[in-house]
């Protein structure tokens, strides 16, 4: 099974429109995973229209509108992955043991905000992805989304998308 890792899209005030490469990997793969800040609803309505399956979670800029429509924490399992999505973790320093007990029973937390790729693995159980932002990638070279295997989450692919 494989997945989309996605994050930050903040549309439309980070880009216009969501880079090709990533609405066409939609087509290929089984779950789409956005962490959060969508900004609008047009990017949840186009993401869910096109994904088999969409998990998705609001954001801090995201408004009533998509916070309506979206949890703050989902969590699913996809062929026995316990996986969570949240928007915030906190700084970086204290990250991996923030998480743990914040989220023991899971295998897998998809979080986003700071627009950095991420992928640890903590207390040698739960693995920590952030997918960076295809929009926005601050200071970051390239802006970036990832995909991973369900079934090998160690096979886990950070995607570098072309500079605008």
């Amino acid at each position: 099974m494989l997945l989309l890792l996605t994050t930050d899209t903040h549309l439309p005030t980070r880009a216009r429109a969501l880079p090709e490469e990533l609405l066409d990997r939609i087509a290929d793969v089984d779950v789409v995973i956005h962490a959060g800040d969508w900004v609008d609803t047009a990017t949840f309505d186009l993401l869910n229209a096109r994904a088999k399956r969409l998990v998705g979670v609001y954001g801090n800029n995201d408004g009533a509108d998509l916070r309506a429509r979206l949890p703050e924490v989902a969590r699913v399992e996809l062929e026995g992955l316990r996986i969570g999505v949240v928007h915030e973790t906190g700084p970086a320093p204290g990250r991996e043991r923030r998480c743990i007990e914040r989220f023991p029973d899971l295998d897998v937390l998809v979080f986003g905000h700071s627009h950095i790729p991420w992928d640890t693995t903590a207390d040698g159980r739960l693995r920590l992805l952030n997918p960076g932002s295809p929009t926005d990638r601050r200071r970051q070279p390239y802006c970036t989304y990832m995909t991973a295997e369900a079934d090998a989450v160690g096979q886990v692919r950070l995607h570098r998308l072309p500079r605008r």
